[in-house]
């Protein structure tokens, strides 16, 4: 087009979105005016989009007019020579890229940043997009990206919880876990790759911190009622056992009484269908164990069916440091046999969880 004699300012960006101005002295600018104008040369094929002020582009030929009146204007341009296309929450973009970033996908999309971007994927589940990762949109079919409410997960003691905010107080989050803040505990958190970290009911965890895990709770004592109690660890377990137990269970013991030796596992969870929802687990494990088998297990409180049906082979009982508990006659089939060198009491609890699931139908 002819120059009007007016000297204007265009901002134009590159894959990245990051905009520069440029000017122009004509507000009828064609397609390759402005492609000219950004530094490209016409043997180099650039692709010139409108970004219009709803945050679609619209893409303008290299002979095609663009009315530049108001004297403003945002444009992205890029040597390409095809366009691919995705939506973003419905909105409909051809990105003349390969790839895109996370964070393009936000800005093209409007997305504010107190939402989580996915991929929405149909064969597998849909996948959070980082702002910095890079999606290659070279497929087959329309690239569905949608936004929601961002959520952060943290897992206290064995319990997943979902936080719609970034940061959480760990009284709130250990609260919200089920666990009562005013006995005493020892509260680590555990970050991939470093130490974990001694924390206070009143720290603030930032769940946006790379690596974040867990937080993980062990009682300072135990209280009868009457006095305090130091956790007791008579014997020890292998290493993979109290390390599946630290990580699941807030608090359990080894004991030894009448020379038997005995792990009690405290506010062991059971499925619905039972009078209650919670119990203590107590396995009874072998000297010479692994090489011999964990067998059975014990609960206190007594379990009963909601519906009044009665459980098969748990009549018997065993008092362990003076309370009672119910043994649940459970056994290994011929074809799991214990095997010492694969069977622990992680394997033997999946035999216990399997043998309460059975008795509800679950």
């Amino acid at each position: 087009m002819t120059t009007n004699n007016v000297q204007i300012s265009i901002e134009v960006a590159g894959a990245d979105l990051v905009f520069q101005p440029v000017s122009l002295s004509d507000t009828t600018p064609t397609g390759a005016q402005i492609a000219a104008a950004a530094g490209f040369n016409p043997g180099q094929q650039a692709s010139v989009l409108l970004l219009l002020p709803n945050g679609e582009l619209e893409d303008v030929r290299p002979s095609e007019v663009v009315d530049l009146s108001q004297k403003t204007g945002r444009f992205i341009v890029i040597e390409s020579d095809r366009s691919y296309r995705l939506t973003i929450d419905g909105k409909r973009i051809d990105w003349p890229c390969r790839v895109i970033s996370g964070d393009v996908i936000r800005q093209l999309g409007q997305v504010h940043g107190d939402k989580a971007i996915y991929f929405d994927r149909h064969d597998q589940a849909d996948k959070l997009i980082e702002d910095r990762e890079i999606i290659d949109l070279d497929s087959s079919g329309v690239e569905a990206f949608y936004s929601r409410a961002a959520t952060w997960v943290l897992n206290v003691q064995g319990v997943r919880l979902e936080v719609a905010t970034p940061t959480i107080v760990v009284s709130d989050a250990m609260i919200r876990a089920g666990f009562d803040v005013n006995q005493g505990w020892h509260i680590f958190l555990k970050v991939t790759g470093h130490p974990k970290q001694i924390i206070e009911l009143t720290t603030v965890v930032d769940l946006r911190t790379p690596g974040i895990e867990k937080i993980r709770l062990t009682p300072k004592d135990v209280s009868n009622g009457e006095t305090a109690q130091a956790v007791r660890r008579d014997f020890a377990l292998l290493d993979v056992d109290e390390n599946f137990l630290d990580e699941r269970f807030a608090h359990w013991e080894t004991m030894i009484e009448n020379q038997r030796r005995w792990l009690l596992v405290y506010g062991y969870p059971v499925p619905q269908g039972y009078n209650t929802r919670r119990v203590t687990l107590a396995l009874d494990v072998p000297p010479s164990y692994p090489g011999a088998q964990i067998d059975m297990f014990y609960v206190s409180p007594h379990l009963s069916l909601s519906d009044g049906q009665a459980l098969a082979c748990t009549e018997a009982q065993e008092a362990i440091n003076g309370v009672p508990y119910q043994r649940w006659s459970r056994h290994r089939a011929t074809a799991s046999e214990w095997r010492p060198d694969t069977d622990n009491v992680i394997t033997h609890l999946a035999l216990v969880e399997s043998a309460l699931a059975k008795e509800v139908q679950q």
